[in-house]
């Protein structure tokens, strides 16, 4: 019979070190937020729910995890006791059979894998409680795991361990799995062990020698010391991003992705690429990007989607070309085989296969169809002081250079557009635009013009 897992994250500490107005677990690794990471970790882990348990005020971050997919129960943690309290404050949103997890919204590098394995070894045990446990370099200040005969007998603070106990390399993660059938009468046997401030606290580690009292199994499991790492400030969360950054960075190396420089390219958690792109030095990779089979990235190109505002993605066709120095944005899509070359920035615009767009160009809320050429220095101008438009350029259209197109506009298949040209008016399929006309000066212009354009975006009051 299948087990649920139930995950419970917490979350509900202000992170003060941080020094920020945004609680610590929305600040971002890799371009996802720390808890975001652990979310997904325990989605990995077929967790079938969440637990959040949050601090008042905290609304933002359930608002976050909301939108990801996975079922997500919010708990109220106030005061702060301590990690016992935190999962007393989740009981009522627990079930009352399956597993149970614990884990903290700032350790980013937990993997879905090894919450799955930590409660199959409490399952396979019949134990009551398993812990997470690591071997760093460095025990330090961790707690300490005792183990005998396979079974955990005890965790010792490391304030409280004698030279022997300090001795072992075993320690504690904080991440725990329990029985959830016999959770509420652990939860029940916590005392506070300690005060802050004139307040108890209860912790969580205190239900491992509450089974053994009642003489229920408690054992280990082992991972990674990285797993362990957590984030409290914004150094760690530096140090942390260069080790997601370093291990992004392999795991596409090993998938079939080129990098000529790989210390110079930064990606995003999410980024996702086909087989023999390449992606020269200082290319930068943000959210929502998809980069599909052998296109190449040149030199100081920069794509990426701007979330949350904006989080449509962005997506690169198989052979196509980028940069150097190209910027793509939020709804970007580029053909296949299609070229987007130095200082040329697309938003929301779309290239079809083998259009090129080779030299400093901006097009914004646009279409580019099939093989068509836009000259260097063209924009698109979608942006009227009041609203965007859009502007459809056809198939195999020649857009010379420095040419300015005024939208709303559709210029047609197998149309040009000469050098230097003011498109402000549409143009049928197979016709030559040019205008190049004198300038022109007209004394309170400017009023009635945005009166005529407030009129036609519906915002004239």
């Amino acid at each position: 019979m299948s087990q649920t897992l139930t995950a419970v994250v917490l979350a509900a500490g202000r992170g003060r070190r941080m020094r920020s107005d945004q609680p610590k677990v929305l600040h971002e690794l890799g371009f996802r937020p720390l808890v975001g990471h652990v979310l997904e970790a325990a989605r990995a882990a077929g967790a079938d729910a969440a637990v959040l348990v949050l601090a008042p005020g905290m609304g933002a971050v359930a608002a976050y995890a909301e939108g990801l997919g996975l079922t997500v129960r919010v708990a109220e943690q106030e005061p702060p006791l301590g990690t016992g309290h935190a999962v007393m404050a989740a009981r009522d949103r627990l079930p009352a059979a399956g597993d149970v997890v614990v884990v903290f919204a700032d350790t980013p590098f937990l993997e879905g894998d090894t919450i799955a394995r930590l409660a199959r070894t409490r399952r396979d045990a019949g134990a009551a409680v398993a812990v997470l446990g690591m071997e760093p370099d460095e025990p330090g200040g961790y707690g300490r795991l005792v183990e005998r005969d396979g079974r955990l007998e005890a965790i010792v603070e490391a304030a409280q361990a004698d030279a022997a106990t300090r001795a072992i390399g075993l320690v504690n993660s904080g991440v725990m799995a329990f029985d959830a059938a016999r959770l509420a009468t652990l939860l029940d046997a916590l005392e506070p062990q300690s005060a802050r401030d004139g307040d108890p606290e209860y912790y969580l580690t205190d239900t491992v020698a509450a089974a053994r009292a009642r003489g229920w199994e408690t054992v280990v499991a082992r991972c990674d010391p990285i797993e362990g790492l957590g984030v409290n400030d914004r150094l760690q969360l530096a140090e942390a991003e260069a080790v997601l950054q370093r291990r992004l960075r392999a795991h596409w190396l090993r998938e079939g992705v080129t990098m000529l420089d790989p210390a110079s390219v930064h990606l995003a958690a999410d980024a996702r690429f086909g087989r023999d792109v390449v992606l020269e030095p200082n290319v930068f990779i943000g959210p929502g990007v998809v980069v599909e089979d052998g296109v190449r990235i040149r030199a100081f190109s920069h794509l990426t989607t701007d979330p949350p505002k904006d989080a449509t993605p962005l997506v690169v066709r198989k052979g196509a070309v980028i940069g150097p120095f190209a910027r793509l944005r939020s709804g970007a899509e580029v053909g296949a085989g299609a070229h987007v070359g130095n200082f040329v920035e697309l938003k929301n615009a779309r290239l079809d296969a083998g259009a090129k767009a080779n030299h400093l160009t901006y097009l914004g809320d646009c279409t580019v169809g099939r093989d068509s050429n836009v000259g260097a220095g063209t924009i698109t101008c979608n942006y009227d002081g009041f609203a965007k438009w859009p502007t459809t350029i056809g198939r195999e259209v020649f857009v010379g250079s420095n040419a300015t197109l005024v939208a709303p506009l559709t210029i047609g298949d197998g149309a040009l557009i000469g050098a230097g040209s003011w498109v402000g008016r549409d143009v049928p399929a197979g016709a030559s635009h040019v205008a190049r006309g004198a300038a022109e000066q007209r004394e309170g212009g400017a009023a009635r013009l945005a009166r005529h354009l407030a009129r036609r975006a519906g915002k004239d009051g």
